[in-house]
């Protein structure tokens, strides 16, 4: 008997991740229904709760308010990202899924990149650059047609 190689496909941009599956040849992708991810999407106004410190001009009496260190946006999104990267890891060693197809948003995709494993990165296939959070199974099978036989 020939078994089937399993291809997730996750969805992804820095505040919602979806998983979508491929059992084989023809049997096209379906999203898995107990596992989305919704992240953070407040403004960096919102997310910081403190007005920024005050600092003293060096050369005078003038005070400035200093910038953050890391964009509060930013560190929301890798965090985020992170979650969704831990998650795909912990079922990566359980074998639940053979190859790893990644279609997000360009600074998600790096994003994703970067936190993966070297095993977990090894499962990547096909990397697409696109935003298709909102998009719906036959779309995302349409983006899949180069890299993917659905």
């Amino acid at each position: 008997m020939v078994r089937k190689i399993v291809t997730w496909v996750v969805v992804a941009d820095g505040a919602r991740a979806r998983v979508f599956v491929n059992e084989g040849v023809g049997k096209g992708v379906h999203e898995l229904e107990d596992r989305a991810f919704i992240g953070d999407r407040r403004q960096n106004r919102d997310i910081q709760s403190d007005r920024p410190g005050r600092s003293f001009d060096s050369g005078g009496q003038g005070r400035h308010a200093m910038e953050p260190r890391t964009d509060p946006h930013k560190h929301e999104e890798h965090r985020f990202l992170g979650d969704v990267v831990d998650w795909l890891t912990g079922h990566a060693r359980q074998d639940e899924f053979e190859r790893l197809v990644l279609i997000a948003a360009p600074r998600a995709l790096g994003e994703l990149r970067s936190l993966m494993s070297k095993p977990l990165a090894a499962r990547v296939v096909a990397e697409i650059d696109k935003d298709l959070t909102q998009a719906g199974p036959a779309e995302i099978e349409s983006h899949l047609g180069d890299v993917l036989a659905v």
